[in-house]
């Protein structure tokens, strides 16, 4: 058994020093040859030709040709250039014009991020505006190759210990309980459409889809989720809404858990660089085979983006969860803290990291558990992840991501902890 120790240290110095890195590489830019700068010119001025001849185009579709062609002009240029904010504010303009909001709100807040004029961060915002107000369907797609190091999470401690009348004695596990590795599929996508019911009023439909596969069936994984319900415009910087949620998961093959309940979320511009959005939400679960997990579940999260750079943002997510289970033996708390990094690099590179610490206290008898002294069990999930992604290479819209993940259980519950490291090739929409 694993014995109680701070192991979060590891991420953090990793993420410090992926900071440093980020720091370095954001102030101390590379001065350009002449060439790059002639090519840089060249790019420029066919992007913001193409964009002229667009407002000419007398089809829709040389209108998107065109655009297209803009799109791919200013591409090039951010790919070893990313922290050319004129650049990006073409880019950005370019997709508001083709109506890819989302692409065109992302560039935007990073374009706030770079200090430009009062006058270019009012149109900006008026931009912003346009696009929420016309917000309609908006959807989303991805897919990975995931090799898992632990599929079943699964402890490699042999001997256990119990707690008897006449001491403690040992005793040796039996059967098949390590680890099991694989190698797997994952697809994900969902969509959501807004209907406008007044100025300042939307009802939101939507829903998500994510399925995992490996050899065999034991460990499959499939998720469906729906949410439906009003969205506020508040003001130009903020926005409320509050939703049904229904979702049902299913493992193996067979459905798992079903929940429903209600999502609170609130979204608001602290500054031109600081985005924070808080959620609430109240959840019944219903298991199909594990009634004693059965029952209420709360939990509230409040995250910051925090965009210091045009190359550079910075993600932090607190979060607490009341999980009120049937046997008393499983209810817990748990409160987590996930801070994260994303930096642009040249050469089409973009570098992040995250670093995730959750803690667990359970509320049932350390018997049950099988934790020494009867005392109450108390886990510690961490999680680190290295993420590497080449903007330079896209095909179809999307571009290769590369993500290494090492997770591990610390907890005084025996055979309970694990530690497994997975890794994802994934394919991520890009510009």
């Amino acid at each position: 058994m694993r014995t109680l120790r701070p192991h979060f240290w590891i991420p953090v110095q990793v993420v410090l020093l992926g900071c440093i890195l980020l720091a370095c590489a954001a102030n101390a830019q590379e001065e350009p040859a002449p060439e790059r700068v002639d090519r840089i010119a060249v790019l420029f001025r066919i992007g913001m030709q193409s964009l002229a001849a667009a407002e000419q185009a007398d089809s829709d579709e040389a209108r998107d040709e065109l655009y297209d062609r803009a799109i791919a002009a200013f591409r090039l240029i951010l790919v070893n250039r990313p922290e050319l904010v004129r650049v990006r504010l073409e880019l950005a303009r370019t997709f508001f014009l083709k109506r890819q909001d989302g692409l065109a709100r992302w560039h935007f807040e990073l374009v706030l991020a770079g200090g430009v004029p009062p006058p270019v961060t009012a149109n900006i915002h008026r931009f912003l505006n346009v696009m929420r107000a016309r917000k309609r369907l908006t959807g989303y797609f991805g897919a990975a190759i995931a090799p898992d190091s632990n599929l079943n999470a699964a402890s490699e401690t042999e001997i256990i210990y119990l707690d008897l009348g006449s001491g403690r004695l040992p005793f040796t596990r039996q059967g098949d309980f390590g680890a099991r590795s694989g190698l797997g599929v994952s697809v994900w996508g969902g969509g959501e459409y807004q209907q406008p019911l007044s100025q300042r009023l939307r009802l939101r439909v939507g829903a998500d889809v994510a399925q995992r596969e490996y050899s065999g069936s034991d460990f499959d994984q499939f998720f469906l989720a729906a949410h439906a319900g009003p969205r506020w415009l508040a003001s130009p910087i903020t926005e409320l809404s509050l939703l049904a949620t229904a979702q049902r998961q299913w493992l193996g093959g067979t459905p798992y858990v079903d929940e429903t309940g209600v999502r609170l979320e609130l979204d608001r511009r602290l500054t031109a660089r600081l985005w924070a959005r808080g959620t609430a939400a109240y959840r019944e679960r219903d298991h199909q085979q594990r009634d004693f997990l059965d029952g209420p579940q709360a939990s509230f999260n409040l995250s910051f983006a925090w965009t210091p750079a045009p190359v550079l943002r910075v993600h932090m997510t607190v979060g607490y969860e009341r999980d009120h289970a049937a046997s008393v033996h499983w209810r817990n708390l748990a409160r987590w803290v996930r801070v994260g990094t994303s930096l642009a690099l040249p050469l089409g590179f973009t570098l992040g990291t995250s670093a995730q610490m959750r803690r667990v206290r359970y509320d049932g008898s350390g018997q049950v558990h099988l934790t020494l002294d009867g005392d109450q069990r108390f886990d510690r999930i961490r999680t680190f992840t290295v993420s590497v992604l080449n903007r330079a290479f896209t095909l179809y819209g999307f571009s290769p991501q590369l993500a290494l993940i090492n997770e591990a259980r610390l907890t005084n519950a025996q055979a309970q902890d694990y530690e497994r490291n997975r890794a994802e090739l994934r394919f991520v929409r890009q510009f």
